[in-house]
């Protein structure tokens, strides 16, 4: 009997807690570019633009996951190095306006962390942000990021050991090539 499923199948990015998160950094970056920045200003464009990169090369990675690891850490990368560019942007809006970073060791980071790490879903964010301030939503969108960045450093770690214990497309294949010969001899 063929064995037609040697190529295992990979791509269910819509389960990872990293793309959830990065789908909350995507909704609360939104929000927030379009109701505390001025319009016309180009952060505006820049930040969605990063929080949407952040979130798509997630899910472009995922979707090459099949048949190239290679392509799916290198789209994974891009989204690490695209929400920390988003970072940057939210810790310059809190620096230039005076407003204040909380420091991990505060009780608004520690209860914000936890709320953050406790929910997946955008639409707790989309409701939760509506009463806060501009230095609250951006503390959160930091918190998110961050936390992003973890999950996404926790799945590439998974992606390697992947690696090390069944290989590549080309090796899957060869054993897959290998036990239909041994089966039709």
């Amino acid at each position: 009997m063929q064995n037609r499923d040697f190529i295992r199948q990979k791509g269910n990015y819509e389960e990872l807690l990293c793309y959830k998160k990065s789908m909350c950094v995507y909704d609360v970056t939104f929000y927030f570019a379009h109701k505390y920045l001025c319009k016309g200003d180009r952060t505006i464009d820049q930040m969605i633009q990063a929080a949407r990169s952040g979130k798509q090369n997630i899910v472009e990675g995922c979707s090459a996951a099949t048949t190239s690891s290679e392509m799916e850490i290198k789209l994974l990368n891009v989204a690490k190095a695209s929400l920390q560019e988003l970072l940057e942007d939210y810790k310059d809006y809190l620096r230039v306006r005076g407003l204040q970073l909380w420091e991990e060791s505060s009780e608004k980071h520690e209860q914000a962390r936890r709320a953050c790490a406790a929910h997946n879903e955008s639409e707790y964010y989309q409701n939760a942000i509506k009463e806060r301030s501009d230095e609250t939503i951006a503390n959160i969108a930091i918190i998110l990021i961050r936390l992003t960045d973890y999950l996404l450093k926790r799945y590439f770690d998974r992606i390697k050991q992947d690696f090390l214990e069944n290989g590549g497309i080309k090796e899957e294949m060869t054993r897959g090539r290998l036990q239909w010969r041994k089966e039709h001899k």
